[in-house]
């Protein structure tokens, strides 16, 4: 932008800030995240940097302010360790409020005392301490058994080695990596030429596990304590310690560290603003955290509320928003799928959100173009959740110039120049050619893929030369490449020829699921393959079904029914079916034995979110492995929704159906 352009950008982004700062601090009714008001004074920062001449004493920016033996011992742990439900919204808390005073049988009107501590984004440990000296350090593990790690915590220094009175005591805390140093480690890394840790969790759970303490010793692991895990009796005044406000103060009366940002609240309706303050301190902490923990504060209760099989009734982790930035809509095109639907898709500022630059923001269909208001040059919130491409959640209008211009849907298809449609009652705009480049590109893409024929060593670039050098035209083709047609593509030698040539002679022989899954049938997804494999067992019965045999599949509708049955009579598919047959494909067995172990038996699962502990397929296999069965939709006969990080919709309608939410906790412990 020019001089001029510039001065007008840096007094609306003034304008801007000075109304998020005064809805934070007057008003203490925070409008967006501590990320957004940062993203926004950075870009501030950066234009007056440029133009200093445009500075002005108004501006946000000018306020003063010994080895292990190759092996890690597992130790049971004396007291089981559980999880916490997760809970997001507000509302949550206020129902997690009422169930607690359902269980205790409260007289109307009586409130619970509560506690809020922050939420440590580390590793849960148990410290064992003996006549007062530190004995024992124990990963929380499986909940039931955990590892011994002594030799590296005690390197620790915020881990006491002698406790100010000489106590046999099992105590809780978290394990934690500050954030300048995991971001000093990492450009160590970087210099060495080493992988970098992902984030502080990541770093501290490394560096926990290391064989070496001197390893460990010069990464800076920190630690907060919060639990008292046996009963003990205050040795000063030979009180029982009664409440969790009680615990934090006796453990800090031993020397342990307390995380001082705690409270103690008359009622759940107190615990509200505490919930908001906690999100806004967070980035000023030098340390992470995702929530806040909110526990019934009288011990007593908290024996007689329990626990379910997996989780205390007594507590809940509120947890925090997925973090967000702001950036500029550059532009917005048009992707194709293989079904020809097409996806607008914002090309933004580079901008760093959630540890990783962003360039791209999907905006699903013209209709959240239309909900979000948002044009081609809108300064926008974009919140980006775990690995998936980032969503805009909002656009911040009163940035706008009068330049930005109105994104509408293109009449042809950029790619084959055919009409676009759009079907009554559908959201989504389709290219009607059925044979359009970008289609048939995507339907190979998928047909390749990991949960299709998962040829290794053939991805997009591979075969956008392909296509290119007109070596294929279809899925079907791949089976009749031979080494000497590849070794001539870009980038490839005899190695890497003969390499790929092998994978795909390998993939010839194919799961029938697998083979249903890569045809790619409009509204078949994984699961929808593994019912009609399980239900069928062979391709001709799946060709050959009526649309009444289909419906009666479990989890199978009359669209997604018609649409397989619509499929199998389009000439040109079962052409495709009987080339890559005659190409040498071999269907194998379609069903395994009947799992041995049917503790899931009946029930259904459906997956959202990113787990951290498994990739999804590997979650998937276990379930079908104990007998569970996967959805990939929320329905009153779903019996668990597993919530990860950054859940999706899925959450939200599980919620209004009623349906049981785990954490992936207490997913593992289902499993176990």
């Amino acid at each position: 932008m020019d001089k001029n352009q510039a001065h007008k950008r840096i007094i609306k982004l003034k304008e801007q800030l000075a109304e998020l700062n005064h809805a934070y601090f007057a008003l203490d009714k925070p409008i967006a995240s501590d990320a957004v008001r940062d993203s926004l004074k950075r870009e501030l920062k950066s234009l007056e940097d440029e133009y200093p001449d445009f500075i002005t004493l108004d501006s946000p920016t000018q306020r003063i302010g010994g080895k292990a033996l190759g092996k890690f011992e597992k130790v049971r742990h004396s007291i089981p360790k559980y999880s916490l439900d997760d809970v997001f919204s507000f509302d949550e808390v206020l129902e997690f409020d009422a169930r607690v005073k359902r269980f205790l049988d409260l007289p109307s009107g009586q409130d619970i005392i509560y506690t809020g501590e922050l939420k440590i984004d580390g590793l849960n440990m148990t410290f064992i301490y003996e006549r007062g000296l530190f004995k024992r350090a124990i990963t929380r593990g499986d909940g039931v058994v955990g590892e011994d790690v002594t030799h590296t915590i005690k390197t620790v220094e915020s881990v006491p080695l002698k406790l100010k009175q000489p106590l046999d005591i099992e105590v809780g805390g978290e394990i934690y990596m500050p954030i300048k140093s995991f971001e000093a480690l990492n450009k160590l890394a970087a210099k060495n030429d080493e992988e970098p840790f992902a984030n502080p969790r990541n770093a501290a759970a490394g560096t926990v596990r290391q064989l070496d303490p001197s390893i460990a010793a010069s990464r800076d692991l920190q630690a907060f304590f919060y639990a008292v895990y046996t009963r003990l009796k205050d040795a000063d005044s030979n009180r029982s310690i009664t409440t969790q406000f009680a615990t934090l103060a006796y453990l800090r009366s031993l020397g342990f560290r307390v995380e001082k940002h705690f409270g103690v609240f008359k009622n759940i309706a107190a615990v509200k603003d505490f919930l908001v303050k906690a999100e806004n301190l967070r980035d000023s902490l030098g340390f992470q955290v995702d929530g806040v923990v909110i526990k019934v504060n009288n011990l007593n209760s908290q024996a007689r509320l329990g626990r379910t099989a997996k989780c205390a009734r007594w507590a809940v982790a509120y947890k925090f928003a997925a973090e967000e930035a702001t950036t500029v809509v550059e532009d917005i095109q048009v992707q194709i799928g293989r079904t020809g639907v097409l996806t607008p898709v914002a090309h933004l500022k580079p901008v760093k959100v959630a540890g990783s630059t962003v360039a791209r923001a999907t905006l699903h269909n013209a209709d959240e173009i239309k909900r979000l208001t948002v044009k081609i040059g809108d300064t926008v919130i974009i919140q980006k959740a775990g690995d998936v491409i980032p969503d805009i959640v909002k656009v911040l209008s009163k940035l706008r110039t009068g330049r930005e211009k109105e994104f509408k849907m293109p009449e042809c298809c950029p790619v084959c120049n055919s009409k676009i449609i759009q079907k009554a009652g559908e959201v989504a705009y389709r290219c009607a050619n059925p044979n359009c480049y970008a289609q048939q590109r995507e339907k190979i893409y998928h047909f390749v893929s990991r949960h299709a024929f998962n040829i290794d060593g053939l991805g997009p670039k591979i075969i956008d030369q392909l296509l290119e050098h007109d070596l294929i035209k279809d899925a079907a083709d791949i089976f009749t490449l031979s080494k000497n047609e590849l070794e001539p593509l870009e980038r490839f030698a005899e190695k890497s020829a003969s390499n790929l040539a092998a994978s795909i002679e390998k993939a010839k022989r194919v799961s029938l699921l697998k083979f249903i899954f890569a045809l790619g049938i409009r509204n078949v997804g994984e699961e929808t393959a593994t019912d009609l494999a399980e239900n069928f067992s062979a391709l001709d019965k799946i060709k050959n079904a009526s649309l009444e045999n289909l419906e009666q599949i479990k989890d199978v509708g009359p669209v997604v029914a018609q649409s397989i049955y619509d499929y199998f009579r389009e000439p040109k598919n079962i052409r495709l079916i009987s080339k890559l047959l005659k190409n040498g494909v071999t269907i194998t067995a379609a069903l395994q034995s009947p799992p041995k172990n049917q503790k899931l038996s009946g029930q259904i699962f459906v997956l959202t979110g990113t787990l951290e502990s498994l990739p999804r397929e590997e979650a998937k296999q276990k379930i079908r492995s104990l007998g569970g069965e996967i959805s990939e939709s929320v329905s009153k006969k779903t019996s668990f929704v597993v919530a990860g990080e950054n859940p999706g919709s899925k959450l939200t309608k599980a919620r209004q159906l009623g349906v049981k939410v785990i954490t992936e906790k207490e997913f593992l412990e289902v499993i176990k």
